[in-house]
């Protein structure tokens, strides 16, 4: 897939007032400082569509942009550690079950994963928690060239005999990384043939 075009549609908090749902869509998430807002950048190749920053936290709404005038990219909120109040954070969670839940347009869940560092529980609570709700979603290892082979093979093995324990079967994997441009066009391939199954609600 060419991205020919990327544009600002919308922020919120309520599901109610994101697009209509009449096209594909697909949420990237992940804890916070996973690498997700320069993921979106490289994939849709821009500079500055999704918002990056050292401080976790950033993303604080659901963010939509519509690629190619067919299709939605949801930038979520991380979740995990962000210098923000227990309300606040309670605030997040609500909105984005919400979100995950309701959407019905929604076609699959990107759920970034840190590649340097071992399987954090709470990714796996989350990703247990899509199982359970029947969300769609796959999983993008982000940072891999800050690995080397060795390094990646023998954390991606490992993190796929974590997930075996609790998975028979085991999502799709992608392995990415915004610098070097890593797995842009085999998500974006993913997303293409999604496309094709989508149906309006």
């Amino acid at each position: 897939m060419e991205i020919k075009t990327a544009q600002f549609v919308m922020s919120n908090t309520e599901v109610a007032k994101c697009p209509k749902p009449d096209m594909p869509e697909y949420a990237f998430i992940g804890r916070s400082n996973v690498g997700k807002s320069s993921l979106i950048n490289m994939l849709c190749v821009r500079n500055n569509m999704a918002k990056t920053s050292g401080k976790p936290g950033k993303t604080q709404l659901i963010n939509h942009f519509i690629i190619n005038t067919n299709w939605y990219l949801v930038d979520l909120p991380g979740y995990g550690y962000a210098t923000v109040s227990k309300e606040r954070k309670e605030t997040w969670v609500k909105f984005l079950q919400d979100y995950i839940l309701e959407r019905q347009n929604l076609m699959c869940m990107l759920v970034l994963l840190d590649s340097r560092i071992p399987m954090q529980k709470i990714d796996l609570e989350f990703m247990n928690w899509l199982g359970e709700n029947q969300i769609a979603f796959v999983m993008v290892f982000t940072k891999i060239d800050k690995l080397s082979k060795k390094q990646f093979a023998d954390n991606i093995a490992k993190y796929k005999k974590d997930m075996s324990a609790h998975w028979d079967e085991l999502p799709k994997c992608f392995y990415t990384s915004a610098e070097k441009k890593t797995g842009r066009d085999e998500i974006l391939d993913f997303i293409a043939q999604s496309n094709k199954l989508f149906t309006k609600p």
